[in-house]
């Protein structure tokens, strides 16, 4: 992973505004924008997630929009502009560690959190796969999908390592 940190810098440097594009076209399906429909973990969201996307939304200048859905909410207008010159403010390193952060947990609100340094990497794994665990208390263990969240719990400490680094 560190080896993939260390190129996807370099490639950031002569694809920046590209990645940029992508990763703003990417935000409306951010996971942490569509909640569940059971009562126990619409509570668990509330409690992991709100807060999330709270600070994202003050942090970012953003006001992302939660749905209980499948359809993708309309976001409102200004949110895009605002992440976009939040994105473009980032060194080239953390747009890397943000980058594969975001497509990690299928979250730029995460990805935001864990590079400005509001959460760690536990932190953020935890409210990632905050459905997907519900789901493996509820329903049983899937072996294959608990050996993806350690791998990809591992690439999250890796990045938080990497950003920690000069």
């Amino acid at each position: 992973m560190k080896e993939k940190l260390k190129q996807a810098t370099k490639e950031i440097a002569q694809h920046r505004s590209e990645v940029i594009d992508k990763l703003v076209q990417f935000a409306v399906t951010d996971m942490l924008l569509f909640w569940g429909q059971e009562k126990d973990l619409i509570a668990r969201q509330e409690k992991v997630w709100a807060p999330i996307i709270a600070w994202s939304n003050h942090e970012l200048n953003t006001k992302f929009i939660t749905t209980h859905g499948l359809d993708v909410p309309e976001q409102h207008k200004t949110s895009n502009g605002r992440l976009k010159a939040f994105l473009e403010q980032l060194s080239d390193k953390e747009l890397a560690a943000f980058y594969l952060a975001a497509l990690d947990m299928r979250s730029v609100l995460l990805a935001a959190a864990l590079v400005k340094g509001h959460l760690n990497a536990e932190e953020v794994y935890e409210a990632a796969f905050l459905e997907e665990l519900w789901q493996a208390e509820n329903w049983g263990i899937d072996e294959e999908a608990e050996e993806k969240r350690r791998e990809l719990k591992a690439e999250l400490e890796e990045i938080e390592d990497f950003l920690k680094t000069k």
